[in-house]
């Protein structure tokens, strides 16, 4: 179940991705595919931890412009609902360690679809300011890029 969508704290993005939903699913569970398009381009990513479980360290390096990877996300799997929804939060770190600073709380959900997958990402926040800073941060742009990314790399090619 998702959480209702509280405008002051959260931010939401969703598309369809014509694609079936195993194919999402894999795209967001398989280290090799997840590095192709959890950062928008040109920046790369790479995959540290993606231990599937509840309790799960999930941690991601990113390099712009070629550079030294650096830390992007340090955060923990909350629940893992196979095909239907994977939650992590970075305000703890793998085996249920708290984190030092906290910020999200995201939501990721995988509906059937006539088109294929409906894809949502529910990003909830602490507080009004940390919702506003991650608006201002460009939210919308990137998760809008990486689904973008996602969409192409599962979706068939005509």
């Amino acid at each position: 179940m998702t959480s209702p969508l509280n405008p002051d704290l959260d931010l939401t993005i969703s598309r369809v991705i014509k694609a079936p939903r195993s194919a999402v699913w894999s795209a967001w569970t398989d280290r090799k595919s997840l590095e192709q398009w959890w950062i928008p381009a040109p920046a790369k990513c790479k995959v540290v931890a993606l231990d599937l479980r509840p309790g799960g360290a999930f941690v991601t390096q990113m390099s712009e412009d070629g550079g030294a990877f650096t830390p992007h996300v340090s955060a923990c799997f909350l629940a893992i609902d196979h095909l239907e929804r994977i939650v992590f939060t970075n305000a703890l770190t793998g085996g249920w360690r708290p984190a030092e600073h906290p910020f999200i709380t995201a939501i990721i959900t995988l509906r059937d679809h006539a088109l294929g997958t409906d894809y949502s990402a529910h990003v909830m926040h602490k507080s009004t300011a940390d919702r506003n800073t991650h608006e201002t941060m460009g939210f919308f742009d990137g998760w809008g890029t990486v689904g973008a990314q996602l969409a192409a790399l599962v979706e068939p090619r005509s």
